[in-house]
């Protein structure tokens, strides 16, 4: 039962990292008034039948549950959490993030402070870069996180509002654009997204050589949220445009150099392979030069700035061919049909003993 107008859960989606325990330590640790639901919505694939690894603070464990996701995305798995709740708000964090030390009482203060048209308050976001060296540019992508708009990394939404627009948009099953889509369509219904005071770390995670080149994916992403929003989405959501342009053009160069020197025509390569050698360098340098410039990134930041423009093209091309269909998000007769909780089958965190 809610306990008045700005009582509030927290939903959690996780893949089981060990970052999880972390966060509800510093969750039940936070001054201030506790959430009165915790929903942690495991989205392992269900085949993965091993208990979720967590050490659950006692001063959750009354208040906190487990739903199964599926494996189906975060954006699934979010509604899987905030359909099972009914407090007026839902606060969204990320299984890698850390609620600062005042979190539940500076969000009280958010909600309190909330005008009636507000549907969603947004905790700032702050990212730990090492000290003594240039960031990387995975820790770099990581820090941009600091000046997103609407990021569900720490997101709190009414109600009223998720249930008027549906939820988030399941076929954005990465965790990419399915926050900028939800916080649209709010927007697009006639509520008010503000800015928030409370803080939340955001700690950049361990990463290998190749996670730049599997973000690549989220150009699909991109082409539903132009279906949906239509091509100026970007300005609304105030999201950076990328290097999607420059990319096509150094595929291009390759692709027609490739089919020149097939064609028996080697000046012609010779002159498309110079225009991808030359893109190629400059998309590399642009990684390399902001950052610590060791033999590692280096090295990685070369391999991945040849494989890129090809990956981002490739995903682009799926996203079309996966979302042609895909009609403007709202029209004048958009109804939302209600969606019931789901039936899910209920599990217990693991609860490790304290060590002696």
């Amino acid at each position: 039962m809610s306990g008045g107008p700005t009582a509030y859960a927290v939903v959690v989606p996780t893949l089981g990292r060990p970052s999880l325990t972390t966060c509800l330590r510093a969750l039940a640790e936070g001054q201030g008034p506790p959430p009165e639901q915790v929903v942690l919505v495991d989205d392992r694939p269900l085949t993965d039948c091993e208990p979720l690894a967590v050490e659950v603070p006692p001063t959750l464990r009354d208040r906190l549950t487990v739903l199964p996701g599926g494996g189906n995305g975060p954006a699934a798995a979010r509604n899987t959490g905030w359909r099972s709740v009914s407090q007026p708000w839902v606060a969204f964090l990320d299984d890698d993030t850390v609620p600062g030390p005042t979190w539940p009482r500076d969000l009280a203060a958010d909600l309190a402070a909330a005008h009636p048209t507000t549907g969603g308050v947004q905790g700032r976001i702050e990212v730990p870069l090492p000290v003594g060296r240039r960031p990387t540019d995975w820790e770099r992508g990581t820090a941009g996180l600091a000046r997103s708009r609407w990021i569900t990394a720490d997101m709190a939404y009414r109600r009223a509002a998720l249930e008027e627009v549906g939820g988030f948009d399941e076929r954005f099953r990465r965790a990419f654009r399915e926050d900028a889509d939800l916080a649209l369509r709010v927007l697009d219904a006639g509520w008010r997204l503000e800015p928030g005071n409370r803080r939340t770390t955001h700690p950049v995670r361990p990463a290998d050589r190749w996670v730049s080149l599997r973000q690549q994916a989220g150009n699909a992403d991109d082409v539903l949220m132009n279906r949906l929003h239509g091509p100026r989405w970007w300005e609304r959501a105030q999201a950076p445009r990328g290097r999607f342009p420059a990319h096509v053009a150094v595929t291009a160069a390759a692709v027609t150099a490739l089919a020149a020197a097939a064609a028996g025509r080697p000046r012609a390569a010779a002159a498309l392979a110079a225009v991808w050698l030359a893109g190629t360098a400059q998309f590399a340098a642009a990684r390399v030069l902001p950052g610590p410039r060791t033999r590692e990134e280096v090295v990685t930041m070369l391999l991945t700035s040849v494989l890129i423009p090809p990956a981002a093209c490739r995903h682009r091309l799926r996203g079309l061919l996966l979302h042609r269909a895909a009609p403007p998000w709202y029209a004048p007769d958009f109804v939302v049909t209600p969606v019931e909780p789901p039936v899910a089958r209920y599990v217990r965190p693991v609860e490790r003993e304290e060590s002696s």
